[in-house]
């Protein structure tokens, strides 16, 4: 990620940035914890050598206090946080087993507790800022302030002030302020900010300004930008599509700084575990208290401070922070590539999928059809087919309206049509000069074909176009052939996720089934279903989830949300911009790089395998320094492994900021979008 900007724009947190959990530490700043417990080891090696070294009990008691206080500062802050929520967590466990080694004349033993205990927990910060850094790092890329073109003059304004239609001033290697699409010059930026891609995006205007502040969704990706990416060596003008809370990017930031709300299946069990194992430890160590006292006669000092040092053994630190630490690094780390996943969940869902259902167009294909026929019925011009379709498809927002306005634009006036009407999964009506207008499948005509257009109907099917029909009121127009090229990561990104032991390929489509049928087979799908409605991509869907196999829904957006709602998990590609479909989502591919999925699937495992090793190890530490505490093990000594074991796992996470698989080690290559 780039988070450096060559420019002298002040960057800052996007409007609306706020944070729920106050980490303030005054005057002190963020590391004021660790300075703390520094301070504590200072006082009480002091106190060690002023007991054993210089023989004075005093001083060395004044000392060993003092490490109390600072080892014991945010310990106690902690834990009243806690016991207030109705919990009882190892800050409150450790506080217990310091008090009660002074209680009993060691303060000693409490004062090193408190140092180890409040070490351990300052190392533990630093080492997840490093995870939440990678996240807090994107809120600092939108520049504060813009440059706006009104009438002929160019005023800097608050980046909150921006207003849908400004047109916003970049100058050569700035940052842009806003979402929005170029409205002048050419360029190329650096979106890895928001998409993750690696290298600069070539950036040029918009055909048709006023269809693209209509239309939104007619605009392409070479002409999108986003508020925090880099411009390159051009100067451009980009008209505002999303105020700055709105935007891109700081949606994402948004949705990142959630993810700790969704908790993954593991978490949400060891949450539910812990309601039980703290209390439990707490009647275990009034039970060896007990056990000491009065069946083992020993004195009461000795088992109260074998009680507090089982006490320490036995709280579940380690345990605790495994999940949350491997998901907040997991998701970091995503963040970094381009993928935003929405927490434990989706991540841990992702990386357990047996089954991948993908959508074709747009997802496996790139969305971008192009018009390779236009044959016309007999008694009809050429020219009256594309007029009628450019007119009415104009008015609408569907990808194939798009390639029917890019490529069959005339060179005159085209006629006006008007009451556009959208029939989901069939295509779109219209009036045009006083005439019902229909284009779309040729079930949206129905059986009114004539044989010769059947004909041209059935011949194109079979050469994989898309068919679009073109019918007024009275007749058949003719017939447009689309073609959606195929990308060419689509093929090696099966079989990587194959290799990475996804069990079952299925492809859903709505185009004709021998459409459908040419890209399956040419990918190595196991399974091709083409003119699938989508109540029946929901079915096919639902019904793969329902029987046991966990399952995936990529698709390309908006058009598949039902689908992806009916999975275990909905991964949405090419987002970037698309505010719906970063809502519905479970994991979202911000750019339209297929070739991230891999990446994502072997992140999730890769997490997950994290997790259950922390896990293990955690809970292998609490049986084996449980047992050697009864037979006799110091307070000193347990604290040192019981903390070691903590700062491992929070380690052991972190190596997922640095985790590397895809193209470079699969071999996939990226290929570069059709030329516009």
């Amino acid at each position: 990620m780039n988070a450096t900007d060559s420019t002298s724009q002040t960057t800052g947190p996007p409007p609306g940035k706020t944070d729920d959990h106050d980490h303030s530490h005054g005057f002190l700043g963020e590391r004021a914890e660790l300075w703390f417990a520094i301070a504590s080891g200072v006082t009480y090696v002091v106190g060690m050598l002023l007991e054993y070294v210089a023989d004075a009990p005093g001083p060395a008691l004044a000392a060993f206090l003092a490490t109390y206080f600072f080892g014991g500062f945010f310990t106690l802050r902690e834990a009243i946080m806690t016991v207030r929520r109705g919990r009882f967590e190892v800050d409150f466990l450790m506080l217990v087993a310091a008090v009660g080694a002074a209680a009993i004349g060691r303060f000693a033993e409490g004062a090193v507790l408190l140092f180890l205990f409040s070490l351990g927990h300052a190392l533990e910060e630093v080492a997840m800022a490093k995870a939440k850094s990678s996240i807090e790092a994107l809120a600092e890329l939108t520049p504060r302030v813009a440059r706006v073109r009104r009438g002929e003059t160019v005023t800097e304004v608050p980046v909150e002030e921006l207003a849908l239609g400004d047109v916003a001033v970049i100058r050569p290697n700035e940052r842009i302020a806003a979402d929005g699409f170029v409205l002048t010059g050419t360029t190329s930026v650096d979106q890895a900010s928001v998409t993750g891609e690696s290298v600069p995006v070539d950036k040029w205007p918009v055909d048709d300004p006023e269809l693209a502040q209509r239309v939104p969704a007619t605009v392409e990706a070479a002409s999108t930008v986003y508020a925090g990416t880099i411009n390159g060596p051009g100067a451009i003008e980009v008209v505002v599509t999303r105020r700055a809370e709105d935007s891109t990017l700081a949606r994402v930031v948004q949705l990142v700084r959630e993810a700790d709300s969704h908790k993954s299946p593991t978490q949400q069990f060891l949450d539910r575990f812990q309601i039980f194992y703290v209390p439990g430890v707490v009647l275990f160590v009034i039970g060896v208290f007990l056990f000491g006292t009065f069946v083992l006669t020993e004195p009461t000092a000795d088992s109260f401070y074998r009680a507090m040092v089982v006490l320490v053994a036995a709280s579940p630190c380690a345990l605790a922070i495994a999940t949350p630490s491997a998901v907040l690094a997991g998701v970091a780390r995503a963040a970094r590539a381009g993928v935003l996943v929405k927490g434990g969940g989706p991540l841990e869902n992702l990386g357990r999928v047996q089954a991948i259902c993908f959508d074709k167009t747009g997802t496996l294909t790139w969305g971008r059809p192009r018009v390779t026929d236009v044959v016309a019925a007999p008694g009809v011009s050429e020219e009256e087919l594309r007029t009628t379709a450019y007119a009415v498809e104009r008015l609408s927002d569907h990808p194939l309206a798009a390639a029917v306005v890019r490529d069959l634009r005339p060179e005159g006036p085209a006629p006006e049509a008007t009451d556009v009407q959208s029939v989901t999964g069939k295509g779109v009506r219209a009036v045009l000069d006083g005439r019902s207008v229909a284009i779309g499948s040729p079930a949206l005509v129905g059986d009114e074909l004539p044989a010769r257009v059947r004909e041209d109907v059935q011949r194109l099917q079979e050469g994989g176009r898309t068919i679009m029909v073109v019918a007024t009121d009275d007749r058949v127009l003719g017939v447009l052939g689309l073609m959606d090229t195929q990308r060419g990561e689509s093929a090696p990104v099966v079989q990587s996720l194959r290799d990475a032991g996804v069990e079952r390929m299925v492809m859903i489509s709505g185009d004709h089934q021998r459409v459908a049928d040419v890209v399956g087979r040419s990918v190595g799908m196991d399974e091709v279903r083409g003119g699938l409605m989508p109540e029946d991509k929901v079915a096919t869907v639902g019904a793969l989830t329902q029987s046991g196999t966990r399952t995936a829904m990529l698709g390309d957006g908006v058009n598949d949300a039902p689908a992806m709602a009916s999975a275990t998990v909905g991964v949405a590609m090419g987002t970037a911009g698309s505010a719906v479909a970063l809502e519905t989502a479970d994991v979202a591919l911000m750019s339209d790089d297929l070739g991230r999925v891999p990446f994502a699937v072997a992140l999730a495992r890769r997490t997950s395998q994290v997790i259950r090793r922390n896990l293990i190890f955690s809970l292998a530490i609490v049986a084996v320094l449980v047992p050697v505490t009864l037979m006799g093990l110091g307070i000193g000594p347990a604290v040192f492994v019981h903390e070691g074991s903590t700062i491992i796992v929070v380690l052991s996470a972190l190596t997922l900021l640095r985790f590397r698989v895809g193209r470079e080690h699969e071999g996939i290559e990226h290929e570069a979008a059709p030329a516009k």
